[in-house]
């Protein structure tokens, strides 16, 4: 970073580190025990689609790297995701999935179309939890929204979840980057 960079304002971004995913585990107890948020077993990648032979060849090596166990599907929005499954009790093997798609797509060129990770929670008033990685910020923040359907979400559990796992993870201190991912496959 230059110094026209500082006196501007502008600032590197920060480079993402997967390594993080690898806290899920251990935010994932923390859950269980303040909050009885219970892991669902399913986590997902979201990623800008790419066209071509190139991104069909990836989603064959994902199928081959989860076991078959995965899912493509795309929003809305253009973004495709990724699900994985696993037993709800194995966060550790959920995360190292998803970290492995994360780093396959990051060394074969796609690490700019990469958006986030989430893996899901529920608990048993069966409110919907998701905690959620971004990938250009390497920080992670809680989604969760509201029951009832719509597009609306619980501000308040987002912020008691925040505080919880303050411990356990890096929290996306921006409020704004909160993005919603409203019909995230995995939430």
């Amino acid at each position: 970073m230059g110094f026209l960079d500082a006196i501007l304002g502008r600032s590197k971004p920060v480079r993402p580190d997967l390594d993080q995913l690898f806290a899920l585990p251990s935010a994932a107890v923390t859950l269980q025990a303040a909050a009885g948020f219970e892991p669902t077993g399913l986590g997902s990648v979201c990623f800008a689609s790419v066209e071509g032979g190139t991104f069909a060849r990836i989603q064959e090596e994902a199928r081959s790297l989860l076991d078959g166990s995965v899912e493509f599907t795309q929003d809305a929005y253009g973004y495709t995701w990724l699900l994985a499954r696993h037993p709800p009790e194995d966060v550790a093997g959920l995360v190292n999935d998803l970290h492995a798609v994360n780093t396959s797509l990051e060394e074969a060129g796609f690490g700019p179309q990469l958006l986030c990770s989430l893996v899901g929670f529920r608990d048993e008033r069966q409110r919907s939890l998701a905690l959620v990685y971004l990938y250009k910020r390497g920080t992670f923040y809680p989604f969760s929204p509201k029951e009832g359907g719509g597009e609306k979400r619980d501000n308040p559990l987002e912020l008691e979840v925040r505080a919880m796992l303050a411990d356990d993870l890096t929290i996306e201190q921006d409020l704004a980057r909160w993005f919603p991912v409203w019909g995230a496959p995995g939430l």
